[in-house]
């Protein structure tokens, strides 16, 4: 365990230097399978999934990470959505807030808000995250009209201790409680720890670990969508 601890520190400050495959393959306009408009089409309400390298799909092609196959459900659904990944590997919660508003220069619909892995593995002070978190939360309702917001819990590892790792657990449900936001527990259920869901590394899902990821968020993510 102490070998794959050290594997993921050193992971995780190479992440923030060099962008994965799927950081390098997005379009420069960061949406992610979904075509030009033809003319004359309606306009489609944006999808912005804020995150770190596992939202961008680490070490995987565009297509497999899981804003993309969220992409995907919501086109075999008839829903007139346009997702854009807004993953950034090593990003941190105060990386988010930074770029937030050249995000939200255009209108957004919802917006899917995980970051905070990496404050974790930096052993970043939690009230530092919740911080960052409800500031993220705040500048995006001043947006007219404001998004829906959906939070997307972690988890810190146990080699910080048990009093950081439970200070930093009680985070996103203190902050989806008094910003009274939507919030999905742990990003990872069912996928970390497991070894074949987890490239070599054991933290970054492969594309099936993705497709699991995808699960969990949909199941939150659908029910806040409107039908058109």
């Amino acid at each position: 365990m102490i070998v794959r601890y050290v594997m993921f520190l050193v992971l995780v400050a190479g992440c923030g230097g060099e962008a994965s495959r799927a950081d390098r393959q997005q379009p420069a306009a960061g949406e992610v399978g979904v075509p030009a408009p033809a003319p004359g089409a309606a306009a489609q309400s944006r999808i912005v999934f804020l995150g770190t390298s596992l939202t961008a799909g680490y070490g995987l092609e565009p297509d497999e990470a899981y804003p993309a196959i969220i992409q995907a459900k919501l086109d075999s659904a008839g829903l007139n959505y346009q997702v854009m990944n807004a993953g950034v590997s090593g990003e941190t919660s105060a990386g988010s807030l930074k770029k937030l508003d050249w995000i939200l220069r255009d209108p957004v619909s919802v917006l899917v808000v995980e970051t905070g892995a990496n404050d974790g593995l930096r052993g970043q002070d939690p009230d530092s995250l919740r911080h960052n978190l409800e500031a993220i939360i705040d500048r995006a309702r001043a947006q007219s009209p404001p998004p829906q917001i959906l939070l997307v819990g972690m988890q810190a590892l146990p080699n910080l201790g048990a009093t950081y790792r439970r200070r930093f657990g009680e985070v996103y449900p203190e902050v989806a409680r008094e910003r009274q936001v939507q919030l999905i527990p742990f990003l990872l259920v069912g996928v970390a720890g497991v070894d074949s869901l987890n490239q070599a590394d054991g933290i970054h899902p492969t594309a099936e670990g993705q497709r699991i990821v995808a699960a969990t968020v949909w199941t939150q993510l659908e029910p806040m969508l409107n039908r058109k």
